[in-house]
């Protein structure tokens, strides 16, 4: 199991925040819908690798300006279904998580990302 697929998985269920056996569920239809051949941790193996696994962010800095793309993105990981609420009205405001990613026009390489609610 690589290092990079359990930060992945870890990285699911911090952002979405769900439990493990979520994570790895989403984790597996991700990376199935993204057509990568990496094998997917269980939830035990999330488990024990968290504690051990250590997370290396590189940077590098640019050489001139920088020109970003951005775009955001809004999942809604948790709320009432649409049927739900057309049916019998929202009782509660739903939960949105907004992701921005902005990506170096030139290199197309991910330089930027953002999560916040709402």
């Amino acid at each position: 199991m690589s290092a990079a697929t359990i930060q992945v998985g870890l990285s699911v269920k911090v952002l979405f925040g769900r439990p493990l056996r979520q994570a790895a569920a989403f984790l597996e239809s991700l990376l199935s819908l993204s057509g990568l051949n990496w094998s997917v941790p269980d939830c035990t193996t999330l488990c024990r690798r968290q504690t051990h696994l250590k997370v290396q962010i590189p940077y590098r800095a640019a050489s001139g300006p920088l020109h970003l793309l951005l775009d955001s993105s809004g999942p809604k990981p948790a709320g009432k279904g649409e049927w739900q609420v057309r049916k019998q009205g929202a009782s509660r405001r739903r939960q949105w998580r907004k992701i921005h990613i902005g990506i170096d026009a030139e290199t197309l390489e991910g330089r930027a990302v953002a999560i916040s609610r709402r």
